[in-house]
Order: structure tokens, then sequence, then C-alpha cells
């Protein structure tokens, strides 16, 4: 699972929430667990513009606090990260799977329930696989 680090500050009232490895996110909640929350919604929301951006999103550093990515965002996360380092685009992508340029979009999605299957697809078409485990 990604987790990704999150500095937390006492702002007055408040709680200011901040991710080094993601300089853009910035945001508060009234607590620290309220900061938390609001911190994995701005994280989204940067990995989401990253994507669009094509830019770079990096492994978690370390760090005490940190705020785990939802399943679904941290498979879109591995899936473009391996399109990276295959130095592919989303219509390499969309040849070597068959598939239309708005389902490979959907794919990276970080707000879009993404199929396994298409993912296990998508991932194979890469030569690679995602690996699952529980943890406790």
């Amino acid at each position: 699972m990604l987790a990704y680090p999150i500095t937390l500050i006492p702002d007055g009232d408040t709680v200011m929430a901040t991710c080094k490895d993601f300089p853009e996110v910035s945001t508060f909640g009234e607590d620290n667990d309220d900061a938390l929350l609001h911190a994995a919604d701005a994280l989204e929301e940067a990995i989401d513009a990253r994507i669009a951006g094509r830019q770079e999103i990096p492994q978690p550093s370390r760090g005490k606090v940190r705020v785990p990515l939802p399943t679904q965002t941290a498979i879109t996360v591995l899936v473009y990260q391996t399109m990276m380092k295959k130095g592919l685009k989303k219509a390499g992508l969309a040849r070597l799977l068959a598939w239309h340029g708005p389902q490979v979009d959907r794919l990276l999605d970080v707000h879009h329930a993404t199929r396994l299957d298409h993912v296990d697809a998508a991932m194979a078409a890469m030569e690679k696989r995602i690996e699952v485990k529980a943890a406790g």
C-alpha cells in the first residue's frame, strides 16, 4: 500500500497538513484527524493533476505520520508509474491493449473504479503484474 508522510502543524485553532513528497499539498483541519482526512483528499487531487500533466509521482518517503492512499488510487499510481518507466504514453498503452483512448483515460482516473481485469491486462501488456497482500 502506498502511504505518504504528512507533516501536521498547529495553526491557531486549526492544524495545517503538508506533504514533502507533494509540495503542492497543503490543507487544514479542525484537529489532527480532520487534517489527515483532508490530506488524503488533497493527495488524490495532486496525483490526479500529476497524471494529467504527465509528471512524476514519487515513491513515498519516510515519515512518522502517514496517510495511505485508497486502494483504487494506489493501483492507478502503480499503473501510471509503470507506464512512465516504460516510456509509454496513453496512446501507446491503448495500442498495446487494442483499446480506445477513453478506456485508458478511465484506467488512469483516480476517481474511476477500474475493473481489476483491466488493470491486470494493462500491467501484463507492460510485462508487469500487481501483487496483493493483506496487512494487519
